[in-house]
């Protein structure tokens, strides 16, 4: 005989799975559907910055979840290394922001929510090629690694015993009273108590298909494409991320250094373009002159799941008694992730929340 599990989670991404694991450390039964393989949509697709690009710029809304979060992230990347024995290479490697117009924004910023900051000095661009203006280095920003975030996290659900039902596309959703009861996927029928979408740039498209009744209270979330390239550089050749302009490069502990991205209006289409490549690239050279020794590996696109301002939808549907949203991160999906599952489980568990939840209710103004 199955038993239902207290939430039943339709994403199998980084925001599903960090929902599952608050979860399951809470104490309730939980199940992931992902239509795929776990992780390999935008989670496998991003950088891993563990900071928005020029926060001082994005809704307070967007802070409140970073904050939160990067209290999170070295407590569990320390007990997923330790439980899985898979690094999810959380990485303190701090970051120089090249550019910084708004520089007076930005240290009040960082003043603000107590984030470290110095002014940088030429010894920062000794191998950079750019007209810095107002640098600033921000000593204590992290990265993780967000396909080895993903691994470390699935195999941890794995240990935990939290079923992981991987290629079980959504059919189709039993409403009775305002209530879900069941839903069909492509690998057979299950009953639900709770249901959690975590179904990122998909999700909008899921409320049309499944529940059209509702078109006045649902997520309004779109795909927005980025490319990134992959160059296969030597350890210690980029010591920190680096943040010029719109762009960015991302060292990781082997070396391998990612320049990114972009920000495309695209449908769900994840087709590259030689043109970007070649932006990317040209980029990435002219920025770094050093890559110029080293191979460009790998050339992708994801879809990040774009919004009003980046804010994500983390709240209870207000007419369908069981059914929560937690989706809609557009870039920030990874910085925030930690913050948004413990939200989406205070709400769920009607336990005291550590971020106040109105700004992400479904009900603001799209």
């Amino acid at each position: 005989m199955t038993t239902t599990p207290d939430i039943t989670i339709i994403g199998g991404g980084i925001i599903g799975l960090l929902t599952a694991r608050e979860l399951h450390n809470a104490g309730a039964t939980v199940s992931v559907f992902e239509k795929n393989q776990i992780g390999q949509e935008s989670s496998w697709a991003g950088g891993g910055i563990l900071l928005p690009i020029y926060p001082w710029r994005q809704d307070q809304a967007i802070s409140r979840l970073v904050l939160q979060s990067l209290t999170l992230y070295p407590v569990l990347s320390k007990a997923l290394l330790a439980d899985t024995q898979l690094d999810p290479e959380w990485n303190p490697c701090g970051m120089l922001i090249t550019k910084n117009p708004d520089a007076d924004a930005a240290v009040d910023w960082c003043k603000t929510n107590h984030i470290a900051y110095h002014d940088a000095g030429a010894e920062f661009f000794n191998s950079l090629n750019t007209q810095a203006f107002n640098p600033l280095w921000l000593p204590e920003i992290a990265q993780a690694r967000n396909p080895r975030l993903v691994k470390s996290l699935k195999q941890d659900l794995i240990n935990k015993g939290v079923p992981l039902i991987e290629h079980a596309e959504l059919k189709a959703v039993s409403l009775t009273n305002n209530r879900i009861t069941a839903i069909t996927t492509s690998t057979g029928q299950f009953s639900v108590n709770r249901l959690v979408l975590a179904t990122g740039a998909w999700t909008s498209q899921l409320f049309d298909q499944f529940f059209p009744a509702l078109s006045g209270i649902r997520p309004d979330i779109a795909p927005v494409k980025g490319q990134m390239l992959l160059f296969d550089a030597e350890p210690g050749t980029l010591p920190h991320l680096v943040l010029d302009g719109d762009h960015y490069l991302i060292p990781r502990l082997d070396g391998k250094i990612l320049a990114g991205s972009t920000v495309e209006q695209d449908g769900f289409n994840k087709t590259t373009s030689l043109e970007t490549r070649e932006h990317l690239r040209d980029f990435a050279l002219n920025l770094f002159p050093t890559l110029r020794k080293f191979p460009l590996s790998h050339h992708w696109a994801g879809l990040r799941p774009g919004t009003k301002h980046g804010i994500p939808y983390i709240d209870v549907h207000p007419e369908i008694s069981n059914l929560y949203i937690n989706a809609g991160h557009f870039r920030n999906g990874l910085v925030m992730g930690p913050a948004s599952a413990q939200l989406m489980v205070d709400l769920i568990l009607g336990r005291p929340t550590a971020v106040a939840p109105e700004s992400y209710q479904l009900s603001r103004a799209h």
